[in-house]
């Protein structure tokens, strides 16, 4: 059942002239009239001297750790990285559709968590027409940012420069460029040190220059030691005409053993002085970490005083509290999700979604449903929401994908729901601990629900006694807001959209509740006739509401100097009714 106000609050005569003032100071953030690429974006940054980020991620090699990974891209979104990148490794089938694969992986991270995403692609041992075959997949899926290598061969294989085949980074991205132009934002690797493979340092200067001049966009570091090493190697590429960016890439020391195993495969050597600093502490994994995040710390700061550096790329190993701890050290981590956030809702970052500003409120606890539902629509809904009955929503039946399905192992879902519900009341109390953040009977804290996979929005916090009440009483809750009334849009709980502007909000419940109960609010409902309602059942028998049943209702929306008044929330009969399927408790196991 769905609960929402039907009128909508109206702006005071002193917010308008408020309005007023700050167009002529401020304005909403920013969005360009078509999609900027990667490249654009770093250049933007560095004519604006604001200092960015990026993060590498490698493939994991299960598929609950595929799961796992996909939480950390969303923790990661919230510090609004420049972009992440995936890595390729040809022996795990990385262009195929496995939750493993790095282009599974990668397609993840750009469709459903948000993230500007550049896919690693390797061209050792591998023909000119397959290296095609994997770009034209990664352009199908969006990804429009490669970091071109010629790599290595899968383990125990030689490497060989096939007839047919691509030899160096350079044939590859030469490769790119002819055939695909500039649909791919293309960077490639810089050794600080050389190439091991290389001849000498020179020579591999050189090879990077080739890399440029065949349309390379801009250049990340592989991992060094000393920041002098990287400030000659920048000033060495400047003297040979290197213009485009160059970002260096960091890895902050967590381990010993991992540390000498990276050293084996890079094959650089580490400073006396840090063996020095290492060595007595080698078996102490907490002490490794903070002299690693310190030493780490130490490097960014000076790199980034020197003028010479736009941003920094780490190397996160698939850990991410010591990365990061630094970046909220440097500043650079975002703090204030408000000040960056365009819309309410976090949105892919596929540039075919580009213009999307309206989405239905119903999968706002399940933002990778809705994303995966309308992943193959050709158009996105932008400025109003239309007939949803025209779109179709695809279908979840048939597959079960590891992005929609929760990160809770089976028995931890169990500790937290009961191992046992032998009453309806037990049920209710699930519902209620999830709301209140108490541990339940079993002393375990109910951080998920199958409709809501993170724990509760910040703006609940509003309502959140009363929701407490509701559930305790078998209004089971599943979807909520509170009601907004000319919030500032830099709101730290209920902002977005940026500076200048003010938001609000409709009151909105959704919930699961008897048939008993639905019987009594339609009979006090009727003396709220500015409520309105949307009643329905799992078996589609029930269908009672006084909504009017092809008009959509705007339950967020924003008021901005100089812009139109943006509605990204909605209520839509239809989708509801498309929702219902999914929300349903009859599909209690199904990944929404």
């Amino acid at each position: 059942m769905g609960l929402g106000q039907q009128e909508p609050a109206t702006p005071t005569i002193e917010i308008i002239q408020d309005l007023e003032n700050q167009s002529k100071s401020s304005s909403p953030i920013s969005v360009p009239s078509t999609p900027l690429s990667l490249i654009e974006k770093i250049k933007n940054k560095i004519a604006m001297d604001e200092k960015f980020f990026s993060l590498e991620f490698f493939p994991p090699r299960t598929p609950n750790g595929a799961v796992n990974l996909l939480g950390k891209f969303d923790r990661a979104a919230r510090g609004c990285p420049m972009f992440c990148d995936i890595t390729w490794h040809p022996a795990g089938d990385p262009s195929g559709d496995k939750e493993t694969s790095s282009m599974t992986v990668a397609s993840a991270a750009l469709n459903y968590c948000g993230l500007e995403t550049m896919l690693h692609m390797t061209c050792a041992n591998t023909t000119k027409d397959d290296v095609t075959k994997h770009l034209q997949k990664a352009k199908g899926l969006g990804i429009r940012n490669i970091l071109a290598l010629r790599g290595d061969p899968p383990d125990g294989d030689e490497w060989k420069a096939l007839d047919d085949g691509l030899a160096y980074g350079t044939d590859m991205v030469r490769h790119i460029r002819k055939e695909f132009g500039d649909n791919f934002t293309i960077c490639v690797a810089g050794y600080p040190a050389g190439h091991p493979d290389c001849n000498n340092y020179q020579e591999d200067i050189q090879h990077l220059k080739e890399k440029v001049d065949a349309g390379a966009d801009f250049i990340i570091t592989q991992l060094f030691f000393e920041n002098k090493t990287f400030f000659k190697f920048v000033k060495d590429c400047r003297e040979v005409g290197i213009t485009v960016p160059i970002i260096p890439g960091i890895l902050p020391i967590q381990g010993y053993a991992s540390l000498r195993h990276l050293v084996k495969l890079s094959r650089l050597e580490i400073p006396q002085s840090i063996i020095d600093a290492l060595q007595p502490i080698k078996d102490d994994d907490e002490a490794i970490r903070k002299l690693g995040i310190q030493m780490a710390l130490d490097m960014c700061r000076e790199l980034l005083d020197s003028g010479i550096v736009p941003g920094l790329h780490f190397y996160t190993l698939n850990r991410e509290i010591a990365t990061r701890e630094i970046l909220c050290a440097l500043g650079l981590w975002c703090s204030d999700p408000a000040a960056s956030r365009p819309l309410p809702w976090r949105a892919s970052a596929n540039q075919k979604r580009f213009t999307e500003d309206v989405r239905p409120i119903f999968w706002a606890s399940r933002p990778k449903s809705y994303l995966y539902r309308t992943s193959e629509w050709d158009e996105f809904p932008n400025g109003r929401w239309g007939n949803s009955s025209a779109p179709s929503f695809r279908d979840l039946s048939d597959h079960h994908f590891f992005y929609l399905r929760s990160r809770a192992k089976i028995d931890e879902r169990l500790k937290m729901w009961g191992t046992k519900l032998e009453r309806v009341e037990d049920v209710y109390e699930a519902f209620s601990c999830y709301i209140s953040g108490k541990e339940n009977r079993e002393g375990v804290k109910v951080k998920s629900l199958p409709w809501n996979d993170d724990e509760l929005a910040s703006e609940t916090d509003i309502i959140k006694a009363k929701l407490e009440y509701l559930n305790s009483e078998g209004i089971l809750t599943i979807n909520s807001q509170p009601a907004v009334n000319a919030k500032p849009s830099t709101d730290r709980l209920v902002g977005w959209g940026g500076e200048g502007g003010y938001v609000y909000q409709k009151a909105y419940l959704e919930f699961f509740t008897s048939p008993e109960t639905v019987s009594i609010l339609l009979e006090v409902l009727k003396d709220y006739p500015l409520v309105n309602y949307h009643v329905v059942n799992a078996e589609g028998t029930v269908d009672i509401t006084n909504c009017h049943q092809d008009t959509p209702v705007a339950v967020t929306w924003g008021v901005f100097p100089g812009k139109e008044i943006m509605q990204p929330t909605v209520v839509d009969p239809i989708s509801f009714k498309i929702w219902k399927a999914v929300g349903s408790p009859t599909v209690y196991r199904g990944p929404g």
